[in-house]
């Protein structure tokens, strides 16, 4: 294959034309597309990967109401629960994907799902699962916002005395710094709310709580079922 051809094919792939499209189009074997693009993807992600750089940005999710509740600063009573997804390219139909579980009244960081390698179709049903609590109502938002939530939460709670999930150290070279600064408002109505979860140490949360900000100034809901 030509160096000519090989640009081109580049440059349709940018156009998101599929390697069946493009192989019409240049008058190649589709095989012969689809071979050039893995080598390709698969020889810059080694690339960058050897200077130390992290793996180019294909996709960044959250749930809706996570965005209107932080993004937009729409009055929302969806229970203070967003879940960050953000998915780095490995090469051509590879994915590295983690998730960030966010209380952004509370907690911060209260679980996180270390990198996950898949392809496009386990990638599909990942992010469908994922959301399905969320009512499977998500939508894209940049890297910076999507550290602006995950960061700031982290931040927001460790002022209340709270360190994020055990499994964030294994997942946050993923997310990778900050590089925007963006104020976002934690918290409901201007204090900490706290909702018990299946798994929390209620009581030390609570007492957690009175100490970093103190009675009065925070509100709780426990004892649901």
């Amino acid at each position: 294959m030509q160096t000519e051809q090989e640009q081109e094919i580049l440059n349709l792939r940018d156009r998101q034309l599929t390697p069946k499209q493009i192989a019409r189009k240049l008058g190649l074997k589709v095989s012969e597309v689809s071979t050039f693009l893995i080598s390709h993807a698969e020889q810059t992600a080694l690339a960058s990967a050897e200077k130390g750089e992290l793996l180019p940005v294909v996709q960044c999710l959250v749930n809706v109401n996570f965005a209107d509740a932080l993004l937009r600063n729409e009055t929302t009573e969806a229970g203070g629960l967003g879940l960050v997804m953000v998915t780095r390219s490995k090469g051509y139909n590879r994915f590295v994907v983690t998730s960030y579980l966010i209380d952004y009244w509370c907690l911060g960081v209260k679980d996180a799902m270390p990198p996950r390698n898949c392809n496009d179709s386990q990638y599909k049903n990942l992010i469908e699962h994922s959301y399905s609590p969320f009512m499977q109502q998500y939508e894209e938002i940049s890297l910076e916002q999507a550290q602006a939530l995950v960061w700031g939460a982290i931040a927001y709670a460790k002022k209340l005395g709270f360190q994020p999930h055990r499994d964030f150290e294994e997942s946050k070279a993923h997310l990778g710094e900050p590089t925007s600064e963006i104020s976002l408002k934690f918290g409901r109505n201007g204090k900490p709310y706290y909702i018990e979860g299946p798994y929390d140490d209620t009581k030390k949360i609570i007492n957690t709580l009175r100490n970093s900000v103190g009675d009065g100034n925070f509100d709780y809901l426990y004892g649901i079922g």
